[in-house]
C-alpha cells in the first residue's frame, strides 16, 4: 500500500504516461481543483481573473491575439490541456491556444455586466488563457479580463503573466530562456520536485499537527448551487504598512478575516475552517508558470490578542505546509472532526510590489475589480498591498443578508487597525 496519497498518485501517473513526452503530471493543488471542477454540479471552471481598464480604442484585438498565443507557446501550463488517464489526472500539452476575443453588451448593460455574463458561461474545457476585451459604444474606456484556469496559474503566478502579455504585445519574447523542449522539462522538473516535497512532508508528524490543528472543526450544512451568484462586495482601503509591519500583515489579516468569520456564524457556532494559498516553488525548480500554492487551513477560533503569539502559531503552520490538502484533511477526520474539507472562507493576499503592471503597447491598464462573480465559500477577503492596502470582503448573498456582512467587515477592519496600528484615517474604494 503507498504511504500517502502522493506516492499513490506519482505510481499510478508512470502507468498511464509510460515516459511520453507530452504527458506531464501535475501537483497536488492541481489534483485538487480538478476535482473539485468534476464534482461541481454546474460545471463551472475555476479561473483566476484580473481585470484592466484601458483608454477605447488602446487594446487592438488582432495584435492581443498574436501576443495571448505567443504567452501560450511559451508555457506548458497554458499551452496543456487537462485530462484524466483511466481516473489519473495529468497535463497533455497541444498547440498553443488562446481565446482572445471582443464581448458586445447588450442593451442597457455595462462593460462590466456583460463579462460578469461571460465568465459565467465559460466552458471548463476551454483553452487555459482567456482574454475578453468590453466597453459600451459610449463608454470613454473599454474592460479588459484577463482570464486564467486556476489550475494553470497560482497568485504567484500572476506577475509572469503581465509581464510576459506586455512583452508578446511589443512583439517581444516572454521572459524565459531556452527552446520549447528545454522550458517543457523545467517544467515537469519543477512538477517533479514539488510533488517530491509534498510526498515528503506526507508523514507521521505533518500528519499530527494538523490533526491537533483541525481535529476539532465541523462542517454546516452546504448551500445548493446557484445558477446565477448573487455575491456582494465591500472595499476599504488602510494606509500601507511600512518596517517591520510589513510582515505582520499576513498573520494580521489572518486574525482579521478569522473574527469576521465568527461574526457571520454568531455566537456558539462551530469554528469556522479558513482556507487560503501558501507556499512557493521548491528552491531548485526554475520559476515557471503554474499552479504549485498549496491551500492551508487556519481554524478561526479566537486566538490570542498578541500579534507575536498569533505568528509564532501561523510559522507552525507552515512548517507543515507542504502535506497535500487531502492528506490534511484526512488527518482531521481522523482526529474526530466532523469535517468534508468544505471551506467557510477564503483568504487571498497579493504583494503588489511583485506583479508588474499590465501594457499593452502605449498604454498601461489600471487594475480594477468586479463584484457579483461566483464564490467558492460562503465568503472571500481578497488583500492587495501596495501603496496601500486594499482589502475587499466578498459574501454570498443567499447566505449572509447585507447588514451581517457589514457588521463582519467592519470587525474585519477594527482588528486589522488593532495589529497593524493603522488608526490614521482611511479612504473607501
Amino acid at each position: 500500500m503507498s504511504s500517502s496519497i502522493t506516492t499513490a498518485y506519482l505510481a499510478r501517473y508512470r502507468s498511464v504516461a509510460a515516459g511520453s513526452a507530452e504527458l506531464l503530471p501535475v501537483t497536488g493543488a492541481q489534483r485538487r481543483f480538478l476535482l473539485a471542477r468534476r464534482l461541481d454540479p454546474l460545471g463551472r471552471p475555476d479561473l483566476v481573473p484580473l481585470f484592466f481598464t484601458f483608454p477605447r480604442g488602446a487594446v487592438d484585438l488582432a495584435v492581443l491575439r498574436a501576443a495571448a498565443l505567443r504567452l501560450a507557446a511559451h508555457h506548458p501550463a497554458l499551452r496543456g490541456r487537462f485530462a484524466s488517464l483511466r481516473g489519473t489526472p495529468v497535463l497533455r500539452l497541444g498547440p498553443a491556444q488562446a481565446d482572445v476575443r471582443r464581448v458586445t453588451a447588450a442593451p442597457g448593460e455595462s462593460a462590466a455586466d456583460a463579462l460578469r455574463r461571460e465568465l459565467l458561461a465559460l466552458p471548463a474545457d476551454g483553452p487555459a488563457l482567456r482574454l475578453l476585451l468590453a466597453g459600451g459604444p459610449a463608454d470613454e474606456e473599454e474592460l479588459l479580463a484577463v482570464v486564467l484556469d486556476h489550475a494553470a496559474c497560482d497568485e504567484q503566478s500572476l506577475g509572469i503573466v503581465t509581464a510576459g502579455l506586455s512583452a508578446a504585445y511589443q512583439d517581444e519574447q516572454p521572459a524565459g530562456d531556452g527552446s520549447e523542449q528545454e522550458r517543457t522539462e523545467a517544467y515537469r522538473e519543477a512538477v517533479e520536485l514539488q510533488l517530491a516535497a509534498e510526498a515528503a512532508a506526507s508523514d507521521e508528524r505533518g500528519r499530527a499537527h494538523w490533526a491537533a490543528r483541525l481535529g476539532g472543526l465541523r462542517s454546516e450544512p452546504p448551500a445548493p448551487p446557484a445558477a446565477e451568484p448573487s455575491t456582494g462586495m465591500l472595499t476599504h482601503r488602510l494606509p500601507a504598512a511600512t518596517g517591520a509591519a510589513r510582515g505582520a500583515v499576513f498573520p494580521a489579516l489572518l486574525d482579521a478575516v478569522s473574527a469576521a468569520a465568527r461574526s457571520l456564524r454568531g455566537p456558539g457556532a462551530a469554528t469556522p475552517a479558513l482556507g487560503y494559498p501558501w507556499g512557493g516553488r521548491p528552491p531548485a525548480a526554475a520559476p515557471v508558470l503554474g499552479c504549485f500554492l498549496n491551500t492551508l487551513v487556519h481554524p478561526a477560533a479566537p486566538g490570542p490578542a498578541a500579534l507575536d503569539e498569533l505568528s509564532g502559531a501561523w510559522w507552525d503552520d507552515l512548517d507543515h505546509a507542504d502535506l497535500p490538502f487531502d492528506e490534511v484533511v484526512h488527518a482531521a477526520r481522523a482526529a474526530g472532526a466532523r469535517w468534508t474539507g468544505a471551506l467557510d472562507g477564503l483568504l487571498t493576499f497579493e504583494d503588489l510590489d511583485r506583479r508588474p503592471p499590465l501594457r499593452l503597447g502605449a498604454a498601461a491598464g489600471r487594475e480594477t475589480h468586479l463584484s457579483g462573480r461566483p464564490l467558492a465559500a460562503p465568503f472571500a477577503v481578497s488583500a492587495s498591498h501596495g501603496q496601500d492596502l486594499l482589502v475587499r470582503f466578498a459574501w454570498d448573498r443567499r447566505l449572509r443578508p447585507e447588514p451581517a456582512a457589514a457588521e463582519a467587515f467592519d470587525t474585519l477592519l477594527d482588528t486589522l487597525r488593532h495589529h497593524l496600528g493603522a488608526t490614521a484615517p482611511a479612504t473607501g474604494a
